[in-house]
């Protein structure tokens, strides 16, 4: 098998991944003088902030992913091709990919990440996460698989392990998550499960620190907090989860919590390719980069987004793996290239924080933008403005406006089908 790249005076640039990071510097080496290729094992982009609306059924799979032939096919220099990365060997400018070998000139790997169970094997095999698409469509089918058990249930105590759900990790995903699943449980489960005593039904969200959404304000900490318990989650912080053997979830410092839904977005880590040694490796499975996010010790070689490890004072373990530092890192990435072939001295990589933001639940989130702080309804309007201008695609975004509009107007959540049934990969 061959990638059927062809042959081409000009620099190549290959880059690996079409997420945040790679498709921000796709759009940046446009009118650069180079031959870009994108590698990705999917054919598609996946906008992930809304990952958790998939998986709580107020958005379909396609509204927020998008073709990646259909975003490179208005650039000239750039061509797709998906294929899986098998192994990078830095010393013969070579990547090994499952359809064959490509050289290049200029080697960007944006990976990204996946899902870091810190070596629990019990909640790495039971749990369930959000980090791609089939793993999403797969927790949505868990949650109404469970409902549908619920219903059935003969004994108290297996009905009430399918209605509790437990969210671990108290970052922006899971107080996201936990107020989604909230609102379908106030909204939708208590009409479409008139045999349910829904009170019985419990969300529960645990963070190992001392406040959730550690990386913004303490204002919006102790809001999104007041927020979810108001509503009726519970949150449990300073509790750290133990173990989970797909029935019971193991804390440290309160009871056991008999559960047939783990949600895990308590950790990430970067999916580094087959070839990059050891010792450039650092914490999070991230690849050590400089300034101008070069691996050590290679000149062509660059990691950015999740995957790269970029640190500086304020983040000595690296920048946060966030999109705007993908996207931003994408497009420096893309001036340096340029400065380089044109024999001129790249610029170092200086992160500019935008500010962050988390949704809680209708008409309630909190954003910490630079100086100003907001919380309730202005702020739910601000997130739902950037988040929707952010999706790659004129149609999608029309598309998730729509379906907004409706669970707004509505209350109702349309995509509750259960079209594959989920069973646990057994060992």
């Amino acid at each position: 098998m061959s990638l059927n790249i062809p042959s081409s005076s000009l620099p190549r640039v290959v880059i690996v991944g079409g997420g945040f990071a790679g498709l921000s510097i796709v759009k940046h080496l446009k009118k650069i003088p180079c031959q870009v290729i994108l590698i990705d094992k999917n054919n598609y982009h996946i906008f992930q902030p809304l990952l958790y609306q998939v998986a709580t059924g107020g958005l379909e799979v396609e509204s927020i992913a998008f073709p990646l032939r259909r975003f490179v096919r208005k650039f000239k220099n750039v061509m797709f091709r998906m294929a899986e990365v098998l192994e990078l060997k830095t010393d013969d400018n070579l990547l090994l990919t499952n359809i064959g070998a490509i050289k290049y000139d200029y080697l960007i790997i944006a990976t990204g990440s996946e899902a870091n169970f810190f070596g629990n094997a019990g909640i790495a095999k039971h749990a369930m996460v959000m980090k791609s698409i089939p793993q999403t469509e797969d927790l949505r089918t868990v949650i109404l698989q469970n409902l549908e058990k619920a219903a059935i249930a003969v004994t108290a105590e297996e009905r009430i392990a399918c209605l509790n759900f437990v969210i671990a990790g108290g970052g922006p995903t899971g107080v996201e998550m936990a107020g989604a699943l909230n609102e379908m449980k106030k909204h939708i489960f208590i009409k479409d499960y008139p045999e349910l005593d829904l009170g019985q039904m419990t969300i529960t969200l645990i963070e190992a620190a001392d406040r959730l959404l550690s990386v913004m304000s303490d204002n919006a900490s102790r809001k999104a907090q007041q927020f979810l318990e108001k509503s009726g989650v519970k949150v449990l912080l300073n509790v750290k989860l133990l173990d989970y053997d797909g029935n019971t979830v193991t804390l440290d410092k309160v009871s056991p919590i008999i559960a047939k839904t783990l949600i895990w977005t308590a950790g990430v880590k970067g999916t580094v390719p087959s070839g990059i040694l050891k010792d450039s490796i650092s914490r999070g499975n991230r690849i050590k980069v400089n300034s101008f996010n070069q691996m050590e010790g290679l000149q062509n070689v660059f990691a950015i987004g999740d995957v790269a490890s970029l640190a500086d004072e304020k983040n000595p373990n690296g920048l946060p793996m966030v999109a705007q530092v993908a996207i931003q890192e994408g497009k420096q990435l893309a001036e340096n290239i340029y400065r380089s072939l044109n024999k001129k001295q790249m610029l170092p990589f200086s992160y500019k924080d935008k500010g962050s933001m988390a949704i809680i639940s209708r008409n309630k989130a909190v954003a910490d933008l630079h100086r100003f702080r907001f919380h309730g309804m202005f702020a739910w309007l601000i997130w739902t403005f950037v988040h929707l201008m952010s999706i790659v695609g004129f149609r999608n975004r029309l598309v998730v406006f729509v379906d907004w509009v409706w669970n707004y107007i509505s209350y109702d959540r349309a995509l509750r089908n259960i079209i594959r049934p989920y069973k646990e990969k057994q060992e």
